[in-house]
Formats: structure tokens, sequence, C-alpha cells
């Protein structure tokens, strides 16, 4: 493992480093500040045996050069936004294009790619802080960012944005961890055993942004009410054929905001059970599609289908989609969300 001073650098004059949280059950999650990326989270499988769960790169040049979104909080705005074009109170904004013709993830220099303010630092709670000026990439508003990581004794990957901006501006933030219950490097995810909480999703148009279409699940591939072997649908031709899902549920909920049961993933050989809980409204599942053999921590090999990601986020393209759950943030409001990641073995 590399330790915090082989990660620690200045990047434009400002300091990254390497922060380690860790609990009473023997988990531990090192996070940088770069992109306030999760670079490691380890925890134990029946046998209480110890692996890395999310991919990841041991040094910072990795980090920024080869998967930029590896462990990162993805925004201003996560997810795509149709021909990177919205209005808000009548003015048109233009955001950079960089996925197709739509804005994905915030743009060219998202925060994935910002250096972080470390505010304070625990053995169980680590709090950034991002500020991003009105205009930058497009959007408008001088937002702050809070986001904090929390491991907790229940073995909780706890993490809470709060945000605030001096005029209207859309906001939409989301953790973008590569998870395989095997280990990272450890092969497909495919014998995982999924579960949503969704009784619709949400339709694609032909550049992988968002109609407003919302559909049931019911007799389609988008059915995981109940838990299915990934390995089932990943191919199925309603995804990416032979790529994998990159698709939003819209999630279960008994009032907006409630923060509820998400999904359950479970890999049978270790016994890993991974709960997500959120406040937000939907789920991105993404299967790792785009990877091809890159070479990630301790020189293990990442391939296509060998990792899984849970974005617990607001519908995307949504500032183009007036009846979806709005992502306009006014000032005097605060944005508040959380994303829970609970391990737990059986």
């Amino acid at each position: 493992m590399k330790t915090v001073k082989e990660l620690e650098s200045d990047l434009n004059g400002k300091p990254v480093s390497l922060y380690t949280l860790f609990n009473k059950n023997g988990m531990s999650m090192d996070i940088t500040n770069y992109g306030a990326k999760i670079i490691r989270l380890i925890a134990p499988d029946k046998n209480n045996k110890f692996d890395d769960v999310v991919l990841g790169f041991d040094t910072l040049e990795e980090v920024i050069n080869k998967e930029i979104y590896y462990g990162a909080v993805c925004g201003r705005f996560a997810n795509r936004i149709k021909d990177g074009k919205f209005t808000l109170e009548g003015v048109e904004y233009t955001l950079p294009v960089n996925n197709g013709t739509n804005s994905l993830h915030g743009g060219i220099h998202g925060f994935n790619e910002k250096v972080w303010t470390m505010k304070s630092a625990t053995q169980q709670e680590l709090v950034l802080e991002l500020f991003s000026p009105n205009g930058e990439e497009g959007y408008p508003g001088n937002l702050t960012v809070t986001c904090s990581y929390i491991l907790s004794d229940e073995n909780e990957v706890k993490i809470h944005y709060e945000a605030t901006s001096d005029t209207s501006t859309i906001i939409g933030l989301t953790n973008h961890s590569y998870f395989n219950l095997k280990g990272a490097g450890n092969g497909s995810i495919k014998n995982h055993v999924l579960q949503i909480n969704a009784d619709f999703y949400t339709v694609l148009d032909e550049s992988f942004a968002l109609t407003g279409e919302i559909r049931p699940v019911v007799n389609t591939p988008f059915d995981f009410r109940t838990p299915t072997v990934i390995g089932d649908r990943i191919d199925d031709e309603a995804y990416v054929p032979g790529r994998g899902i990159d698709n939003n549920w819209c999630l279960r909920k008994s009032q907006a905001g409630d923060l509820s049961l998400a999904g359950t993933v479970y890999e049978p050989v270790t016994g890993r059970k991974l709960e997500i809980f959120t406040t937000q409204p939907g789920m991105q599942i993404y299967t790792g599609n785009w990877i091809e053999k890159q070479t990630g921590k301790e020189n293990k090999i990442y391939d296509r289908q060998d990792a899984v990601c849970f974005e617990t986020q607001g519908f995307p393209n949504s500032p183009n989609i007036p009846f979806f759950p709005s992502p306009v943030l006014r000032p005097g409001q605060k944005y508040d969300e959380w994303c829970i990641y609970k391990f737990s073995a059986e």
C-alpha cells in the first residue's frame, strides 16, 4: 500500500494528499483531495479476509491521467446533459460537450479534476470543500460544495454532500466508485447478484441522453426488483450490446428526499454484500463498459465488466425535463444529499 508521502504533491500550487479513515472492525478507506476520490476501500469477506473492493491506481500521475472518474465526486452536474445546453430562469446556458454531443459529469474539467480543500480530518471522518466560481464549465453561480466521508463502526461508507450558491444554478453530485466485491482486479462482476428497489427506469435516446420517458421495468431486462445475476442481463440488447449496463433507475420512495434502500449487490464466493442507501431519486448502474485491459493497483489488470458503479443521483438531463425532480439550487437554499454504502458478509 502506498503511503501518504508517496501520493503527496502540488498541483497548480495546491497540495494534494492522501487521507486514511479506519473503523474498529479493520475496515479502512484511502481518499485523496484530488477529485475527492476514494482510492482504496478495504472490506472483510465471510471469513474475515480483507480485500480492496474499488478500482484505482497507486500513483497520483495515474489517478490524473488514466481513468479520470474512478472513485471521484462528479459535478457540478453528474451524468449527461443533452447537447450541453439548458435554460434556467429564461437564460440559456451552453456547457462544454465531452461525451458525443452531450456534456458529461460537469464538463471537460469537472469536480473530479479539482483539488479540494481539506476542512477537517479525524480517524473516521474527512471533510473536503470546493469553491466553483460563476461561469466555470459554463455553469452559473458561485457554488460552495462540501463533501464529508464517514467510515462508521457499522461498516458504512457515508457520503454527505452539501452546497450553496449565490445565484440560481443547477447541481447534481454523485460518487463514481467502481466496485468489485471479489476484490479489485480479481475478475468479472458477472457473478454478482443485484437487486434494485425501482419499478421504473428512464429511457435513453441515440446519444445516451434521457428523452424524458419513464417506463415500467416489468417484463423487461431492467427488472431487478428481485435478486438477479448480473451476467444474465449484462449483454442484453436493451443495454449497449456487447458492452454492458449504463442506465438510470427511478428509485422507490415513500416520500421525495427520504433516505431509503436503493439496492443491494451480493458476491457469492466471498459472501460480501453491499447495500446502497440514498436520499436521491435515481441510481445509475454502470458496469465498466469501456475499461480495456488497464493496469491498476498492485499491477492488477482491469478489463471491461470487471466493476460496477452505483451512482446515486438526480435524474440525468433533468435541467431539460421540467417534470423530473428539479436540479435547481437557488440562493438561500441548501443542497443536502446522502449516499451510504453499507458492507456486510454472509
